[in-house]
């Protein structure tokens, strides 16, 4: 609209040229336009109009020449910076600034704009939204500027990934356009950051190793974060403040202009100098940038009161201005056949961006339409608007549905930690278990959208209180754990050092039963501090590996000799097989004795083939019984002949194995003669004593034989402990 009456004013400029009829017909407009009321070509609809009220009631004098300085300074700022301004700072400048050129509440009491929609709407809560957001888009410059960045969920990353989505943002995109990603970034990282911290804490403190020292934990992504952050304030207020003087500059360019369309209204001036500083005007507003929101709406409709006026006023063609009225409802219903479209938009969202646009054109683009049509296609306008404001009702209501039933699966996770903090667990491996399900109900708590914001901080609390209470449970059971470990670490460290102690040890027989014992008592103690186990472990392994190594060594070696023993004393049972008796006693003893210490010399048999000493002393048993020897002699010599044996070999188990059936060999002949002994006495004693005096002689025979078999044993048992005294090869 507003180029089509540029357009026509800038014809009707032209036609006045040389035209007396047509001056003379302007100059009478001129002087007759406040009686022609009915024709006023009525100013855009506004929800509320609002009022400027001023420090003062008067006017700035030489506002043209103000305003351009202004708006000189204004297009050099606006060149170097962004044009969108933050709303939280650019409220506190709209609340306190001082603008170079403000109307008064007195000077604009009579400008009110008739307005070309009802008011019946002004209270509609859809229009009132949308008007609000025009404002505050008008203020921001967001229509020019507005980058629409992906939704990303940032809860989902860890904690470089979030610095790396921040960094991209701070150094690539305009500060004003990531406003809400940055806090998005910002909720997300802190969460996850401090919950890691509490975690380090609670560590820290659960180690005995730092009782009394401060706890300081330092992560390389919270110090590239805070830079991040810092680098993302600084730039947004230098944004502010350059904004700042921005909304300034374009308000008192803005206000320039209407005071100088205000006093246009003067019939002297020539008509051609009059249209085309209304022209000028025109093109300057057009131009201008961003105010103020809350000045907003009043300055545009004063700014079209006066221009509405002014048009009214040199009006020279009825027919035009017709033509002008038809030409707006086109783009109008235009943009209700628009809106109609958007109704069926799925993308909420962007419809009602483009709905917010639809109704600035209509108000700030677009003129007035005749009368007739004004109310019905504001009614459409509004009630397609409204529709499109309901669905973003309801899709609020889903989204707030959502972060309610969002709330109902958080909780239910908090209530599912109580319940295992109720019952805990009494030993490692079901801690282990409990630790696994709730680390399972914390990445299910974070994967959960989000909930009412009025209660997100309680619902937060609530959790972290719920997994600290846990920690507690947890960090009470692992402490006594600890102290237990200690313990165990203990004994084991004396376990290593006796093992280190015998690990060089050349007695062989004595360590390898003592080491074995070592070991059994190592496998019996508990767990260590996991810091520890390890190290103690590879230490105590070593020490029994380089004995057992050494002992492996020693018989492999033992083994080869054991070998050629075998191969000796089989090729000396070959050879006594020939050896005869002389027939002279002590000849045949000597003979028979330097056999036997000629067996000893041979060397020692392994384990498995000692058998072939039980085939020396069948050999030995044949000779000696050819030999006219007592009994206990013959007994003797092959005692001592299997005795060498045992101590050559070093079989001390053999040996004790002997000693003990010697020593209840001993008991059993003792008691039997006991017992005889007592026979006697009672045969002694009794009435018929001649009668059994022959049974009485039986009885002191075998008395006899007990005890000489008594005094062979005891010789052996004496011949045995001899040998236990001995010190081990």
């Amino acid at each position: 609209m507003l180029e089509e009456k540029h357009d026509n004013l800038s014809a009707a400029e032209n036609t006045t040229e040389g035209n007396p009829s047509v001056e003379a017909n302007t100059e009478e407009t001129l002087q007759t336009a406040e009686k022609e009321s009915t024709e006023v070509v009525q100013a855009e609809p506004e929800a509320v109009v609002e009022h400027v009220v001023a420090d003062d009631a008067t006017t700035p004098e030489e506002p043209t020449a103000v305003a351009e300085e202004v708006v000189e300074q204004s297009l050099a700022a606006e060149a170097e910076t962004e044009t969108v301004a933050e709303v939280e700072l650019v409220e506190a400048v709209a609340e306190t600034a001082v603008e170079t050129v403000e109307l008064s509440e007195e000077a604009l009491a009579d400008e009110q704009p008739i307005l070309d929609e009802p008011q019946v709407f002004a209270a509609d809560e859809a229009i009132t939204h949308i008007e609000e957001q025009n404002a505050i888009a008008a203020e921001e410059h967001e229509r020019e500027t507005s980058i629409e960045l992906p939704a990303i969920d940032y809860e989902t990353l860890d904690l470089d990934r979030l610095n790396q989505h921040l960094e991209r943002l701070v150094k690539s995109e305009q500060v004003v356009a990531i406003k809400e990603h940055v806090e998005l970034i910002k909720s997300a990282f802190l969460s996850k950051f401090n919950h890691l911290l509490d975690e380090k804490k609670q560590q820290f403190h659960d180690d005995p190793e730092n009782e009394g020292q401060e706890f300081q934990y330092h992560h390389p992504a919270k110090a590239k974060f805070d830079e991040l952050f810092n680098a993302f304030r600084d730039l947004r207020n230098q944004h502010f403040k350059r904004q700042e003087n921005i909304l300034k500059a374009n308000l008192a360019l803005r206000l320039a202009i209407v005071e100088e369309l205000k006093n246009l209204h003067n019939p002297q001036e020539d008509i051609k100098d009059v249209l085309k500083h209304f022209n000028e005007l025109r093109d300057r507003w057009k131009n201008a940038g961003p105010i103020p929101r809350d000045k907003y709406n009043h300055v545009w409709n004063s700014y079209h009161f006066h221009l509405e006026k002014f048009y009214d006023i040199l009006h020279l063609d009825r027919e035009a201005r017709d033509f002008d009225f038809k030409h707006n409802l086109e783009l109008k219903q235009n943009i209700i056949n628009r809106v109609k479209v958007l109704v069926e938009e799925k993308d909420i969202n962007a419809a009602l961006r483009e709905l917010q646009d639809l109704h600035r054109i209509w108000k700030e683009d677009i003129g007035p339409v005749s009368k007739e049509h004004r109310e019905r296609i504001w009614n459409e306008f509004s009630e397609l608007s409204r529709q499109i404001h309901n669905k973003r009702e309801q899709l609020q209501e889903q989204i707030r549905e959502r972060e309610q039933n969002n709330l109902r699966l958080k909780e239910a996770i908090i209530q599912q930690i109580e319940s295992i903090i109720a019952h805990p667990a009494s030993n490692h491996n079901a801690w282990q278990e409990q630790v696994k399900q709730v680390e399972a109900l914390r990445e299910e708590f974070f994967k959960v959208g989000k909930v009412p914001s009025e209660i997100s901080e309680q619902v937060w609390a609530k959790f972290k209180d719920i997994t600290r209470q846990f920690n507690v449970g947890k960090n009470t059971f692992y402490k006594s754990i600890k102290r237990e470990q200690q313990t165990n670490m203990d004994r084991k460290r004396a376990l290593v050092d006796k093992a280190n102690e015998l690990k060089d040890s050349d007695n062989f027989r004595e360590t390898t039963e003592i080491l074995k014992q070592i070991q059994e008592e190592w496998k019996t103690i508990g767990h260590v501090p996991k810091k520890f186990s390890d190290q103690i472990w590879k230490e105590f392994r070593a020490a029994c590996n380089h004995y057992f190594e050494r002992l492996k060594a020693a018989r492999s070696e033992v083994n080869q000799e054991e070998t050629e023993a075998y191969e000796r004393k089989k090729a000396f049972l070959e050879d006594i097989k020939s050896f005869e008796m002389t027939g002279v006693h002590k000849t045949d003893l000597d003979n028979i004795k330097a056999k036997i210490e000629e067996w000893k010399t041979l060397g020692k048999v392994g384990p498995n083939k000692r058998y072939i000493d039980g085939k020396f002393n069948k050999v030995l048993d044949g000779l000696f019984e050819q030999l006219s020897l007592s009994k206990k002699d013959s007994e003797m010599m092959r005692f001592n002949n299997r005795m060498g044996q045992l101590t050559e070999s070093n079989d001390s188990r053999r040996i004790d194995q002997e000693r003990i059936f010697l020593q209840r060999k001993i008991e059993e002949v003792q008691a039997e003669i006991n017992q005889l002994e007592n026979n006697i006495l009672f045969f002694s004693t009794a009435k018929n004593a001649r009668k059994e005096n022959s049974m009485v002689t039986e009885v002191r025979k075998s008395i006899a034989r007990h005890k000489e078999e008594l005094a062979v044993l005891k010789e052996k048992l004496k011949q045995v402990r001899q040998l236990s005294e001995k010190p081990a090869n």
